[in-house]
């Protein structure tokens, strides 16, 4: 079995390429910077501070959480984390920026694993490669921390008790610009739901109609035992006659 997907493009279809805005950039840095700091932040670990004095007394040493070694690991590999995600056509906004195979290859996988020859414009060999949308994020992504990393330092050391989204991207990168995808969320919308749903509701109903046409059967059957038993009733206490065998009839 053959199957061929087209590219569904038409000519001078911009969005094709659809590469990420200023804003969907500084929205995925903060969630993966956020997510790096709270990684690090599980241990105990504590360093010393001795390269810093010629005497060799040096500072006290300090927790790697509150390390300037921390920010710097952090800041350094944080785009990098940028290249695990891929681009989820399916999607729209910057929800299609997410980690894991999107569902349109998952489903083309599955049918090559089940040994139907699927024919794409891209070459099998290059269905698992990094995007130039991925790329292009990863690339805007380098330039951002190179901008704002004065800005990330200053939100390490000082205020971490806000958001990390809020203050770098709201209050500086986008500040006065379009920040609206800073709010999109995917909500994952399993197969079959509404059909599960209107099953459940379907069964339901069924039950619901047997169990009341059960209850009108044990009624009825219940008021046919009722008419039986007064018509035994009704028949054992009926008066009997007595005929005087000396009598005339």
């Amino acid at each position: 079995m053959i199957v061929s997907v087209g590219a569904a493009k038409s000519a001078g279809d911009d969005d094709w390429v659809h590469l990420p805005n200023k804003c969907e950039v500084c929205k995925f840095v903060s969630i993966e910077m956020k997510s790096a700091f709270h990684e690090t932040g599980k241990t105990k670990e504590v360093i010393g501070r001795n390269y810093r004095f010629i005497d060799g007394k040096g500072a006290p040493p300090i927790k790697y959480v509150k390390s300037d070694l921390r920010f710097i690991e952090v800041v350094e590999n944080v785009c990098q984390r940028l290249l695990g995600y891929n681009l989820h056509k399916e999607r729209t906004g910057s929800n299609r920026f997410a980690k894991g195979m999107s569902e349109t290859f998952s489903t083309l996988h599955g049918l090559v694993n089940k040994g139907v020859n699927v024919v794409m414009d891209i070459p099998f060999e290059l269905w698992n490669e990094t995007s130039a949308e991925v790329s292009e994020l990863k690339k805007q992504c380098d330039v951002l921390i190179e901008r704002y990393e004065d800005v990330i330092e200053d939100w390490y050391k000082g205020s971490q008790e806000e958001d990390l989204t809020t203050y770098l991207c709201e209050k500086h990168v986008l500040k006065g610009q379009d920040a609206a995808c800073l709010n999109e969320e995917w909500t994952a919308k399993k197969k079959g739901d509404q059909a599960a749903i209107a099953e459940d509701k379907k069964k339901k109903k069924t039950r619901k109609k047997g169990g009341e046409g059960g209850s009108e059967g044990e009624k009825s059957l219940k008021k046919k035992k009722e008419k039986k038993a007064a018509k035994k009733k009704k028949k054992s206490k009926a008066p009997v006659e007595k005929v005087s065998g000396g009598g005339d009839v």
